[in-house]
């Protein structure tokens, strides 16, 4: 490798993520076909802020791609359908903050098999099983994950509270 190995590794691309609070209708009032009215609207938001910061979003070379995050209620639950049940993302949609994602589709897969597995002969009562047993954990999670986005990215603290935890000796001990 010649030159900077850092640097070779990315491209020479430094990517720059911006996070923002905001409503569907002010997501809807932007246009994101042009570039420069949609990186206005963004560096608008960080006005007063320090100029080597805002430049991270103004001075790119690509236009802003908006990728929303999405999350369905804490507690959220559905009526039984006969036949049918949600695992995964359907079932517990939730910002990323957690980091249970995968981890909680494979879980429900693992549960819904050990439920049919517990209830052959009697779907229903194995879908039951398993949503009785999916919603208080996906609850639990989809608390974390909240309160995780809201520390990390929105506390008056931010982003020091995911500062704190990172740099913790005490997250990394047994």
């Amino acid at each position: 490798m010649k030159g900077d190995p850092r640097a070779s590794r990315a491209g020479n691309i430094l990517h720059t993520y911006v996070q923002l609070n905001c409503t569907a209708e002010w997501i809807a009032g932007i246009d994101f076909t042009d570039a420069n009215a949609t990186t206005a609207r963004i560096a608008a938001e960080f006005d007063g802020w320090a100029p080597e910061l805002t430049a991270l979003i103004t001075d790119g070379d690509t236009a802003p791609v908006l990728r929303a995050i999405y999350a369905l209620p804490i507690e959220h639950r559905w009526d039984r359908v006969p036949g049918v049940t949600l695992l995964g993302d359907a079932a517990h949609l939730m910002s990323p903050f957690a980091g249970e994602g995968a981890n909680l589709a494979m879980f429900d897969g693992a549960e819904l098999g050990e439920a049919i597995a517990a209830h052959p002969e009697d779907v229903e009562a194995a879908l039951s099983a398993y949503e009785e047993a999916l919603f208080p954990h996906s609850e639990a999670a989809a608390t974390v994950a909240h309160q995780n986005h809201e520390l990390f990215c929105f506390d008056d603290r931010a982003p020091f509270g995911l500062i704190d935890i990172l740099v913790s000796k005490e997250r990394f001990s047994p």
